[in-house]
């Protein structure tokens, strides 16, 4: 593949790497899943603070939620409210740094665009590939958390809940290769759903919060925390959004600052509020139930509250497997386009067309681990560790590039960003090996086609 400038910049006979603001937010970049269905902005760049603050919230909550407070708690009992508190500590600089670069960079090219910049083409792809092969993980996850609320709630067993996760995942592959995308509008109505559910949960359960239900604090101890923070970074990936939807703002500099503040917010309210309901009401019940969210509602809402929750656990799967497909198949097939992936991958790869052969392969690598997950029983917890692992390097690569594009009070925040997602990764621990095991076995692969040619 030519060559790329160190800053990115490209002669005219250069090829830039996928995601290096030559795409549309559908067409490439690492957070294309997260972004390539909203368009809300249209041409020009319409979108202001209030609107901005809906998309963001739309791309950071998601159905991860819905299943994480009892992994976390599982992992750490009622201190994993400290790793709560802990990655909203760290979202601040994060989403802060995501931010600065959208309202200097405002286009949809993502952190792809910013590893390209600032570190050259071979890191813009492997960024590309953490984010491309964590689906295959993540998707699953997705799948199988729309499934634990559903089958309790129809009185499903294990295989009923196989089918429902099997289910989930043929309908978002099918509507991929249809070409049906959900609109913005609907990926925002669910992500309202989920807010609502949320805030229904942690209101009608406070009164039933219990001080007792807080001790012993730390059974498992720091590293039962580390641990927590591990899982529940998927609950937070999302940030780089703010980078991805930039140049949908009329005032990216200005606005998009603004709207993330607010997601801040809006989130840290969320997500803590949930975390202390959860281990006041449930006690030693948040680490063995897998469906928290329902057992909150039931408390105010009784017998209804198991149905209602399914449906929209089932609706808020569906939404996130069908971006995160739709988004990463694109990627996939920009990634071939520029060499950092076969080339027989890049058919689709233009703006409004279908990549069906990369969407091939996401499906045939889902399909793969979601039967290995389910005939093993391995569960959650791995899947949603694996896939934080790889999304947490995506991240680092994310800030530690602001640190040489930026300058100011911009690269203060960036590099404390940096320093906070190096921790971040320490806690992944062993599942560190996935984005390696990534980068290693891409690297070797693009060197021997080289050698080859």
């Amino acid at each position: 593949m030519p060559k790329t400038g160190r800053r990115g910049g490209a002669g005219p006979r250069e090829r830039l790497p996928a995601g290096t603001g030559r795409e549309t937010a559908a067409g490439s970049g690492t957070g294309g899943p997260r972004t390539g269905s909203v368009g809300a902005g249209g041409p020009g760049g319409r979108l202001g603070t209030g609107q901005g603050t809906a998309l963001l919230l739309g791309a950071v909550l998601g159905p991860g939620v819905l299943a994480l407070p009892h992994l976390a708690a599982a992992a750490a009992g009622p201190a994993s409210i400290l790793a709560w508190a802990a990655l909203l500590a760290l979202s601040v600089p994060v989403a802060l740094t995501f931010a600065a670069l959208g309202g200097r960079f405002p286009d949809g090219g993502g952190v792809a665009t910013f590893a390209a910049r600032a570190f050259g083409a071979r890191t813009a792809a492997v960024t590309g590939w953490w984010f491309y092969f964590a689906i295959p993980v993540g998707v699953p996850a997705g799948a199988m958390i729309g499934a634990g609320y559903v089958a309790p709630a129809l009185g499903l067993g294990t295989a009923g809940a196989a089918a429902v996760t099997f289910g989930l995942l043929a309908a978002a592959f099918a509507a991929n290769h249809a070409g049906l995308r959900l609109a913005g509008g609907v990926q925002l109505l669910l992500a309202a759903l989920l807010t609502v559910l949320l805030v229904a949960a942690v209101v009608t359960a406070l009164p039933a919060v219990r001080p007792g239900s807080f001790t012993p604090f730390a059974p498992h101890g720091p590293g039962g925390v580390a641990r927590a923070a591990g899982v529940l970074f998927f609950a937070f990936v999302g940030w780089e959004a703010a980078s991805h939807l930039s140049a949908e703002f009329a005032d990216p500099r200005r606005h998009l600052v603004r709207a993330t503040a607010l997601t801040l917010a809006v989130v840290g309210v969320l997500y803590l509020g949930l975390a202390v309901t959860v281990i006041g009401v449930l006690g030693d019940g948040a680490a063995t139930s897998p469906v928290p969210l329902a057992l909150l509602l039931r408390e105010g809402a009784g017998s209804l509250a198991g149905p209602v929750t399914a449906v929209a656990a089932v609706l808020l799967s569906f939404g996130a497997i069908n971006t995160y497909i739709a988004g990463g198949a694109r990627l996939g097939a920009a990634l071939a386009r520029d060499g950092a992936l076969p080339a027989p991958l890049a058919k689709g790869a233009v703006p409004g067309r279908v990549p069906h052969r990369s969407l091939v392969l996401l499906a045939a690598l889902t399909g793969a681990l979601t039967a290995v997950a389910v005939g093993s029983g391995i569960g959650l917890d791995p899947l949603m560790r694996a896939t934080s692992a790889c999304l947490a390097a995506v991240t680092a690569v994310g800030v530690a590039a602001a640190t040489r594009l930026l300058a100011g009070a911009g690269r203060r925040v960036a590099a404390v960003a940096t320093a906070f997602t190096l921790v971040l990764l320490a806690s992944c621990g062993p599942y560190l090996l996935v984005p390696a095991a990534i980068a290693a076995a891409g690297l070797a692969i693009r060197r021997g086609g080289r050698g080859a040619r």
